[in-house]
């Protein structure tokens, strides 16, 4: 089922589908809410509006559903609504794409917006792969949405990323390692999860 299919919601039951193989990606805007203090709300907006534009541009051309924005964070997913094989990688040959390739693409569009804006931004980005459960549930206002334990972990690399890198664990890094490089991060303590091994994705291999 594609995602323009849910029908209009009058049940209370869910409406979902499990995907045995999806790539999560959650990316944070560093210290917007400091920044939202400092400028006029309708300005706050139209940075944002232009930032989530190019983001959703990215996504489109690499083919990912965007999933929402909450406040200055956005999630997009590889792999939903419709499985493909390459959901977490890229492969140059077949213009296959991927949400490391939009993760990268992602701190460019920070780079160009600074220079158009001139505000001093700065992105973090976690990402995480397995099974995750998609559709909607309730009856008003509902919305296309993740769930799992994948979608929370990689909310988690997100949280407990640095700032303008981007956080994988170990899933990701398995099934990118031979087209990306990484940097070793290490064992970090993550909330709800205890000790995990960490990747951060820094470039394409050639």
């Amino acid at each position: 089922m594609k995602r323009e299919d849910y029908p209009n919601r009058r049940t209370a039951q869910p409406l979902a589908e499990s995907f045995a193989e999806a790539t999560v990606l959650f990316a944070d805007i560093v210290g917007f809410t400091q920044l939202a203090a400092t400028i006029p709300p309708t300005e706050i907006v139209n940075l944002l509006n232009q930032l989530f534009t190019a983001f959703d541009q990215l996504a489109e051309a690499h083919g990912l559903e965007k999933i929402k924005t909450i406040g200055d964070a956005y999630m997009v997913v590889g792999g939903v609504p419709l499985p493909r094989p390459d959901h977490a990688e890229a492969n140059a040959v077949r213009r296959r794409v991927s949400i490391a390739a939009m993760a990268l693409d992602m701190q460019q569009a920070i780079q160009n917006t600074i220079l158009e804006t001139g505000q001093p931004l700065s992105i973090r980005i976690g990402i995480n792969s397995g099974p995750v459960v998609a559709g909607v549930i309730g009856i008003k206002k509902f919305i296309y949405d993740l769930w799992g334990d994948t979608v929370n972990t990689a909310s988690r690399m997100e949280s407990h990323g640095i700032t303008g890198c981007i956080q994988v664990a170990e899933s990701t890094y398995t099934l990118l390692r031979d087209r990306y490089h990484f940097q070793p991060r290490g064992t970090i303590e993550v909330k709800g999860k205890g000790m995990m091994r960490t990747y951060l994705l820094t470039g394409r291999k050639p």
